[in-house]
């Protein structure tokens, strides 16, 4: 007879919630017409609409309140560490006052994270050529609440590396490997690959 192992359970209060979402580099339209990165990890998908949530202050929430548009480009655990060479980097100049202690300026994100910028098809901010997955998507509702933004898009175009296909309609979950964002610490599907510096564990 099977003993049924009972697990203790304690209601605690999480200084923050990002219990496993994948990490998004969200590509938006600076007023130069040059293209801001900003890496997130607060999206997810629902059929061909995504919501994103950004800091109100930031520069990928401005510019998308500005021009509408987007690429949602999603990159794979190998690209870890890209991703955190752009964590304490803002396209906002001058840098917000809250942000002034752990952030400085960097107008060509695309350089800083060692990304290679590619032509979108039918939205003007660039794609990231290096993201396995690309989405060219829409604003279609957003609104801001307790000093966040959360922006609803739609899809437009979907582009993938033919690695991870399966066919024109399906992503091979076998070879598509997202990075993960968990507690603040980047995961593929399999292990911890390192921690972002705002973690504290």
């Amino acid at each position: 007879m099977n003993k049924q192992i009972k697990t203790a359970i304690r209601a605690i209060q999480p200084k923050i919630l990002y219990f496993g979402t994948p990490v998004v580099l969200l590509s938006t339209l600076n007023e130069d017409g040059t293209t801001n990165l900003t890496p997130m990890s607060s999206a997810w998908a629902l059929r061909n609409r995504i919501v994103l949530g950004l800091g109100e202050g930031g520069k990928g929430a401005a510019n998308l309140l500005r021009c509408g548009e987007c690429v949602v480009n999603l990159p794979d655990a190998s690209h870890w560490e890209q991703v955190e060479r752009l964590a304490r980097l803002t396209g906002a100049n001058p840098v917000p006052d809250y942000k002034q202690e752990l952030y400085r300026f960097e107008h060509d994100k695309f350089s800083a994270g060692s990304f290679t910028p590619l032509a979108s098809d039918v939205v003007r901010p660039q794609r990231v050529e290096e993201c396995p997955l690309q989405i060219e998507a829409k604003v279609v509702n957003l609104y801001n609440t307790d000093g966040f933004t959360i922006i609803e898009v739609e899809a437009q175009k979907v582009h993938a590396h033919e690695a991870i296909m399966l066919n024109e309609q399906h992503i091979n979950p076998t070879a598509w490997n997202p990075l993960i964002y968990n507690f603040r610490h980047y995961f593929g599907l399999d292990q911890e690959l390192g921690k972002t510096f705002k973690s504290e564990t």
